[in-house]
């Protein structure tokens, strides 16, 4: 089958009709095209978007909430359509699609929808000076969105959702690894009335397609999720256009484990954090540090947890790790497998290939624990996105902290323990966007999501979205 854009609400063909492969992970088969969509398409896309903005930019809240809610509700009423299509497209197990990726997205739509009436604007009288000023907050025009392959839909829908709640009109591009949920998308706008030219998906490579979004002189916003070296390369071109950036990039978050933390409860939410959606998670823990009292129980325990995890075809209910989204991300992580070894580091289990019977082309791994004697070695500095965590052991409160920071990302961590004044100083100090305390991927709608330092730059979620996608403006009256 043939993936076509979606333009103006119609679905189209890329304007010179070049078309890319699209690979099944879980048996290493083409089994569709995408568009190899060029600047013509996204042109297009803008042209689209800017003659529906004045009639979106005015419509109520109350029109663009109850569109919203629908396209959530249609969401969830194809609820297994998508859940597929996500799982046969990432290679993810399809449990997890079902109760995760497309849940979140319905999600996403909802609570934007919601959200957008009750984003309220400051106002502020001046005493003694006869004058009140207000804060209008207007949509910015016409906006790029570019998301990656991990989370194909959930994180595709968390920018659309509020850039169109806010007014404005939307040039989306998915990952041409993963962009099946997206082109189902369209078509859910369009039976939830969204009106046309307001939300236009375009396919392609990020260095053709995503690169012309970026450059193109009228798209005023760029939200961007990926890894932090595109990132940059971003940030270089839109700067000087004066474009604004809100920049989800890579994360090498630690995982911090006290002796007296709920012991039993850690360990289930660290194989969880560890491997879930075969690593390929932004927010996973891939850095385990533990305290050296229970360093050789939790290393037992967690090899022994690990091992019985069952890689497998994403459609088998019994599955926990499912495929790995291509071939070329399976060969980049096994060799950060064996830089770790080449380096010192001990493989615990896993390191190797999987082959399923019947699907012996697929992209599948084990799950894979290394332990390292310094957090220097390249498999704790650069970002591997796969199945892969290290284990080391630390003595104080001290060399935790400096081991969980001494790193140039700054996403997330986790944090296990029970000491009340450790929990509160340590929130302080660690250099993430996000702690989790005691838990892992506990996620309210509400809260602003982010990283420090190479992780990324701004925030998305609930109103800092919302101030993102629009642009203040001081109205200052005098009386």
């Amino acid at each position: 089958m043939n993936i076509q854009n979606y333009i103006n609400g119609e679905f189209v063909n890329p304007v010179s009709n070049n078309w890319l492969d699209n690979y099944n992970p879980s048996n290493g088969e083409v089994y569709s095209q995408i568009p190899n969509s060029s600047s013509e398409d996204v042109a297009n896309a803008y042209k689209s978007a800017a003659e529906a903005f004045p009639k979106w930019s005015n419509s109520t809240l109350e029109e663009r909430s109850r569109i919203l809610i629908k396209i959530s509700e249609l969401l969830e009423s194809n609820l297994e359509r998508f859940a597929m299509a996500e799982s046969k497209d990432n290679g993810k197990p399809l449990s997890l699609a079902r109760e995760i990726d497309i849940p979140r997205a319905a999600s996403n739509f909802r609570f934007f929808g919601n959200a957008i009436t009750q984003f309220a604007s400051e106002s502020h009288e001046s005493l003694g000076l006869n004058a009140v000023n207000f804060t209008l907050r207007q949509p910015i025009g016409v906006v790029g969105c570019i998301s990656p392959w991990n989370l194909p839909l959930y994180l595709f829908t968390w920018k659309i959702a509020p850039a169109i709640a806010a007014g404005n009109c939307v040039v989306a591009k998915p990952s041409e690894v993963t962009p099946m949920t997206a082109y189902l998308l369209g078509e859910i706008c369009t039976e939830a009335g969204l009106p046309k030219g307001v939300l236009n998906i375009v396919h392609g490579l990020g260095t053709t397609t995503g690169q012309a979004i970026v450059e193109h002189p009228n798209i005023k916003a760029i939200s961007f999720t990926g890894g932090t070296e595109t990132g940059a390369h971003i940030a270089r071109v839109a700067a000087p256009m004066f474009k604004k950036l809100s920049l989800e990039l890579g994360g090498k978050n630690p995982n911090i484990i006290f002796a007296d933390c709920d012991y039993e409860n850690m360990l289930a939410t660290t194989v969880r954090s560890s491997f879930a959606n075969q690593g390929q998670i932004c927010l996973c823990g891939s850095r385990i540090f533990v305290e050296e009292a229970i360093f050789e129980k939790f290393k037992k325990d967690f090899v022994q947890k690990v091992k019985q995890l069952k890689v497998g075809h994403p459609s088998d209910k019994n599955t926990n790790i499912g495929a790995l989204v291509s071939k070329s991300h399976l060969e980049k992580v096994e060799n950060y497998v064996k830089i770790a070894e080449d380096e010192g580091g001990k493989i615990l289990c896993g390191g190797l290939e999987v082959t399923i019977e019947s699907f012996e082309n697929g992209y599948y791994m084990q799950p894979t624990i290394i332990e390292i004697e310094t957090n220097q070695c390249r498999i704790n500095q650069e970002e591997v996105f796969g199945p892969v965590v290290t284990i080391m052991s630390f003595k104080t409160d001290e060399e935790a902290l400096q081991l969980a920071n001494d790193v140039k990302y700054g996403l997330s961590a986790t944090l296990w323990t029970n000491n009340l004044n450790r929990t509160m100083q340590f929130s302080k100090q660690l250099q993430t966007g996000i702690v989790w305390v005691n838990t892992w991927m506990l996620r309210d709608l509400r809260t602003p999501f982010g990283g420090a330092k190479e992780s990324g730059v701004g925030r998305e979620g609930g109103f800092e979205a919302l101030r993102f996608f629009t642009e203040p403006k001081n109205v200052c009256i005098k009386y």
